[in-house]
């Protein structure tokens, strides 16, 4: 957390839509946490609250379109090919391609609050050709909710949260 709030530092805001959409793409980096912690920021009056918001979104929806288009592009390939050393195999790839069909819309929009299924919604709903207006519509509902709630968290009750927070280097 520690890099990422020097990114934030650094770089601003558009590190926050940078670090989100590389989260949610599958790369370590804790999402809600992010999130909380420049909701704190925003309250101690180091970042702009409606800017969080926005760049939070932007992240958000960055992130789900990407992996949508890399599962659209590459996803069945992969995972009929290499699936089985994740423990995917073709079997379970059609069960999850089963239920995804039948209840892929609430998957994508409660996605965004469970850790590992935000990160797959996207390659899954690519995979599954789900059509890209009605995902990107999907992911913007639960972008908009998921982004205020963490960072409305933060931002409320961030001191609380995050005892030992280091300080924000916003020179540069």
């Amino acid at each position: 957390m520690d890099l990422a709030i020097e990114y934030i530092g650094r770089y601003g805001y558009i590190a926050i839509s940078g670090l989100l959409a590389l989260g949610i793409i599958g790369l370590p980096i804790p999402d809600e946490m992010l999130m909380i912690v420049v909701g704190y920021l925003a309250s101690k009056h180091v970042l702009h609250l409606p800017l969080v918001f926005l760049f939070s979104f932007v992240g958000s929806i960055g992130g789900m379109t990407i992996s949508y288009w890399i599962g659209r592009q590459l996803g069945s390939t992969l995972i009929v090919n290499y699936g089985k050393w994740v423990g995917l195999t073709v079997t379970r790839y059609e069960r999850i391609q089963q239920w995804f069909h039948r209840y892929g819309r609430w998957t994508v929009l409660f996605s965004y609050f469970i850790p590992g299924v935000r990160h797959a919604a996207g390659y899954i709903s690519g995979i599954s050709a789900m059509p890209f207006r009605y995902y990107v519509s999907i992911c913007a509902a639960g972008a908009l909710i998921w982004t205020v709630v963490f960072i409305s968290l933060g931002y409320f009750a961030g001191v609380h949260l995050l005892p030992g927070l280091p300080a924000l280097n916003t020179t540069g």
